[in-house]
């Protein structure tokens, strides 16, 4: 192992222990977003015993998914700084400490500090590095690879729904997660596998070597305090940032964020109410997790399918209005659920909502591509998913408002589709503008062009075209029959 950890490697492997990376990201991804969505099984139990309102109740889920997606940036840090492994097992112990505190509880509020900050912040720690790992042992088949990996989410919350509503129904609550902390540990045998690789392209150039060499001799000689010193390091830091997201500043690009941020606050609510709501109505506590499962499973399916569809030639160049459809229909879907109330109708719309979710969520990067470029796609992204952060944080909340204002479910669901089917709306009229422009911009550059003219005589159109001689500044018209040019 340690000589395997000091060898250099010109270019990413392509399997070997890349395989191994994939198995330990995909372990990952169910022990982080896979444990995150099976806490809203907890949901009816935490109200329950602590009798609180739903508004209260649901923050426990928000805040989890809120630190996870705002501190992902600082499981990079901690990744680059020490390692992808101390990373992981770091994560995979503040996460593993939160569930197993948060089985001590004796109020919500202990909840949000356990159950809600520590296992979010652990999450944070693991799931951006682990996602990095692959990309360095794959290039030929990475796609494949991020396929895989990825698909912990869905499979994840197929297998643990159930199992979770056993463990509560054998346990209680504080059991379950005292399990689930205990299972949340093998974050740190996911971490182990993480073995780090050199690549060819972070060598440093012998140029580059004695470019930084300079530059740290210069630094000793300077103070650190000399104005001098402070502007240099401003303005690098400027420029380095202006060039970084420069993007941000693109009209195409605040169009796309408003339109996440809308899609955000109404794809979260859903995982957190559908197991209350199925309750509501009716249906039985292993019915209600069983929904959970067809929706985690059915995710996958739409993840694979849905990429695998428009890859194809005749959609490839239709993937936006691909992704505009899929939000749209999810929010389609958002508005039929007030109208299901019992099971053989609700397990369609796990099908179609789960299918639809994982189309849209294969396609954000596509997207968010079409629109800033392949060069500053890794920023963009980190950008588009740091906007989910807020989203996440506010929606169960103000959906389990509604739910204590109303007495059901109608208006928060409505609200959620609402907002699904307008951040579909927003990017098809912004893209349909865009056309047009374009199309004017086109057509009045026709216009404007000097060697194009048209007459009509009777049913016979001359065109005639005129051209400036450069050399010797004589006009010239062509293609009129029967005119002498003499």
């Amino acid at each position: 192992m340690a000589k395997v950890n000091r060898a250099r490697s010109t270019s990413p492997p392509d399997g070997g222990w890349g395989w191994m990376i994939v198995a330990g990201c995909f372990l990952v991804t169910i022990c982080t977003r896979a444990v995150t969505r099976c806490i809203s099984i907890f949901f009816v139990e935490f109200q329950t015993y602590f009798a609180q309102d739903y508004a209260q109740t649901a923050w426990i889920h928000s805040i989890v998914d809120c630190v996870t997606m705002l501190c992902a940036p600082l499981g990079s840090v901690v990744s680059n700084r020490l390692s992808c492994q101390v990373g992981i097992m770091l994560g995979g112990l503040l996460a593993s400490t939160g569930l197993i505190l948060g089985s001590f509880a004796t109020s919500l509020k202990h909840l949000y500090l356990t159950l809600g900050v520590v296992t979010g912040l652990g999450f944070a720690l693991c799931y951006s590095p682990a996602i990095a790992m692959v990309g360095k042992y794959f290039s030929r088949r990475k796609a494949l690879a991020y396929g895989i990996a990825m698909s912990g989410s869905g499979i994840g919350t197929f297998i643990l729904a159930p199992v979770v509503q056993l463990l509560i129904e054998q346990f209680s609550w504080r059991g379950a997660l005292l399990i689930l902390g205990g299972f949340v540990l093998n974050l740190c045998v996911c971490g182990a596998l993480m073995r780090p690789i050199t690549l060819k392209e972070d060598h440093t150039t012998p140029e580059q070597n004695d470019v930084c060499r300079t530059q740290k001799e210069d630094f000793k000689r300077a103070s650190p305090y000399s104005p001098l010193t402070k502007k240099w390091a401003r303005t690098c830091l400027c420029c380095s940032l202006q060039q970084e997201y420069s993007f941000v500043l693109m009209s195409d690009f605040v169009v796309l964020a408003i339109s996440v941020l809308f899609m955000a606050y109404g794809c979260s609510p859903l995982f957190v109410y559908l197991v209350p709501y199925a309750l509501s109505v009716g249906v039985s506590h292993q019915q209600a997790a069983f929904l959970m499962s067809i929706l985690g499973v059915i995710d996958i399916i739409g993840n694979i399918t849905f990429g695998w569809l428009t890859d194809r030639r005749c959609l490839k160049s239709y993937r936006y209005v691909c992704y505009l459809v899929a939000v749209g229909l999810d929010g389609l879907c958002y508005l039929c659920l007030p109208m299901l109330r019992n099971l053989p109708l609700l397990v369609p719309f796990s099908c179609t909502f789960g299918y639809f979710d994982g189309a849209y969520v294969t396609l954000i990067p596509v997207v968010t591509a079409e629109v800033v470029g392949t060069t500053s796609l890794s920023s963009a992204l980190g950008v588009v998913y740091f906007l989910h952060a807020v989203p996440y944080l506010v929606s169960p909340p103000i959906a389990g408002w509604l739910v204590d204002t109303t007495g059901s479910y109608t208006a928060a669901f409505l609200l959620c589709g609402f907002s699904m089917i307008f951040s579909s709306v927003l990017l098809g009229f912004a893209r349909l503008v865009k056309r047009m422009k374009k199309t004017q911009l086109q057509f009045l550059a026709k216009e404007s062009d000097p060697k194009v003219h048209l007459w009509t005589n009777g049913s016979v159109a001359y065109s005639i075209t005129r051209e400036l001689d450069q050399k010797d500044g004589e006009s010239m018209a062509t293609s009129v029959p029967g005119y002498n040019a003499t």
